[in-house]
């Protein structure tokens, strides 16, 4: 009976290693806001998706586009664009609300809700709002809206 015990606890503290370790490529200032996301995922392909949604990284994905944006970037343009006084508000809703879209950009073609073009019209948003947090809303608005069809 202890053995079996120990093994579970074992196994429990493994899945939660590797689950800690599974999104070390999100921003360190956003870990901590996110979470991680085990069981989140789809397919093991959507958790590499995901992984280039945040830091640009195709890792042999198909069809995949290396590079700039990502939602580290983003994040770090949104943190210079707010400035110092903006950083407690635009650092939680900029992190999350990428775990938001990028969780849902990252799914099969044919399920997901959110696609590269809304990217493309979240981030000129983003780019263009005068105020980095009504920008920030604005997008998460409608990040929910396709969400909810």
């Amino acid at each position: 009976m202890r053995s079996r015990i120990v093994a579970a606890a074992l196994l429990a503290a493994s899945l939660v290693a590797g689950s800690a370790q599974a999104q070390s490529y999100v921003r360190a200032d956003c870990q901590s806001l996110v979470g991680v996301a085990p069981n989140r995922y789809d397919t093991p392909e959507h958790e590499r998706w995901y992984r280039r949604f945040w830091t640009g990284n195709c890792d042999h994905l198909a069809f995949c586009v290396p590079g700039s944006p990502n939602w580290n970037d983003i994040v770090g343009k949104l943190l210079v664009k707010g400035g110092p006084s903006e950083r407690p508000g635009v650092l939680p809703k900029a992190c999350r609300l990428g775990q938001l879209v990028g969780l849902e950009w990252s799914r099969e073609k044919v399920i997901r809700k959110i696609d590269t073009s809304d990217l493309r019209g979240f981030n000129k948003i983003l780019e263009s709002s005068n105020d980095t947090l009504k920008g920030l809303d604005k997008v998460e608005q409608a990040a929910r809206a396709k969400l909810a069809r």
